[in-house]
């Protein structure tokens, strides 16, 4: 897993749409651009402190609908798709593990980790103490015990809801 800024088409969306969700109110949590079957799908996803809701998100692509269409930064024809990021929410960028320290995550990494206190462990749950200033690494705390991740390590990292 690498943190860090936005290529290709979401990096060309990223100043168009950002504004815009900022002035309605919201923060941009994310930006994906992939292919589903035969479809291209551009999907924004937002969050506030309220959370959000259906008709959000229905405001939210009203407002960057004309936007995109203007600055046309897709070549090819795609769905726009304006989501929340759920309860359970997948963290990438660096702001997310900062917003979420001290909250209980699912780590998946891409080996089982050979030593340490998450030894014989693919997927881990702890709790996220920190995070490198650079972004390479986050400490995970289990049992009272803490021992930094390598995020090359990492698959994905998504926050727990327990019931």
């Amino acid at each position: 897993m690498k943190l860090g800024t936005y290529k290709g088409v979401p990096a060309k969306v990223l100043p168009i749409v950002e504004p815009v969700v900022k002035e309605q109110g919201y923060y941009l949590w994310d930006i994906e651009f992939y292919k589903e079957g035969s479809e291209q799908i551009l999907c924004i996803t937002l969050d506030s402190d309220e959370g959000i809701n259906i008709e959000d998100c229905e405001k939210v692509s009203r407002a960057i609908d004309a936007p995109l269409d203007e600055a046309d930064p897709i070549s090819c024809e795609y769905y726009l798709q304006v989501s929340s990021p759920g309860i359970e929410r997948e963290l990438k960028r660096y702001e997310h593990f900062e917003a979420f320290l001290g909250e209980t995550v699912r780590v998946s990494l891409y080996s089982q980790k050979k030593e340490g206190i998450f030894d014989g462990m693919k997927v881990i749950r702890a709790t996220l103490s920190d995070i490198s200033e650079d972004g390479s690494s986050i400490t995970l705390e289990l049992d009272g015990k803490s021992e930094a991740v390598l995020l090359e390590q990492v698959a994905n990292v998504k926050t727990v809801y327990d019931f």
